[in-house]
């Protein structure tokens, strides 16, 4: 019974110092970032981490680390926080192309259009045919930072209720992994709204 309680104590001292340690880096990684390129800069490397930790958590939801979370809010999210550069990218010639040819499989060849595919597809045709107004003036504005960070909250809120509360979400193997993706997801549009703020 000692042992058991030793252990207990020595594995919640061991997560408190990885959490300052995490705290300590993430610091350092938000000092260094206005260091190199200012508060664009660091907007457009967190909108890049972000969209990383949703395609992360995407990725999780279909292997056996199956939650209970609504991963399709990931691809709005997505889309709100993807930095121009890539953003660009697949709303040119290849975004259009990749788009054609999903549409193309999911039409004539159902059978061959795996259902892994359905949201990373939705999320290019997204992309693609979204109008003017949202792939431009919302998604750099608050608009789209206020929308990435209410589907962060949301998304940090449920998975920590699936899990039976805070310590749960943070002690169980597959609840760890999700939820420090879903913390980093609201990385960006914390530092977006301090940036548009200050």
């Amino acid at each position: 019974m000692w042992k058991r309680v030793d252990f207990q104590e020595e594995a919640a001292q061991l997560l408190n110092s990885d959490l300052r340690e995490l705290s300590v880096a993430a610091n350092k990684l938000a000092q260094h970032a206005i260091q190199l390129g200012g508060k664009g800069f660091g907007v457009s490397f967190f909108g890049l981490f972000a969209a990383i930790a949703a395609i992360y958590l995407l990725i999780l939801d279909r292997t056996n680390w199956k939650t209970n979370i609504l991963t399709s809010l990931l691809i709005p999210y997505i889309f709100f926080s993807l930095p121009s550069f890539v953003f660009g990218v697949f709303r040119g010639e290849i975004g259009k192309w990749i788009a054609v040819v999903a549409v193309v499989l999911r039409l004539f060849f159902p059978r061959h259009f795996p259902d892994w595919l359905e949201l990373p597809g939705a999320l290019i045709l997204l992309i693609g045919v979204a109008p003017s107004l949202l792939a431009i003036t919302f998604r750099d504005d608050i608009v789209g930072v206020a929308v990435c960070l209410i589907i962060a909250c949301y998304l940090l809120q449920e998975h920590i209720r699936a899990a039976g509360g805070f310590r749960n979400s943070f002690t169980k193997a597959n609840g760890l992994s999700n939820t420090i993706g879903i913390v980093l997801l609201l990385v960006y549009p914390i530092w977006a709204l301090l940036t548009i703020i200050f």
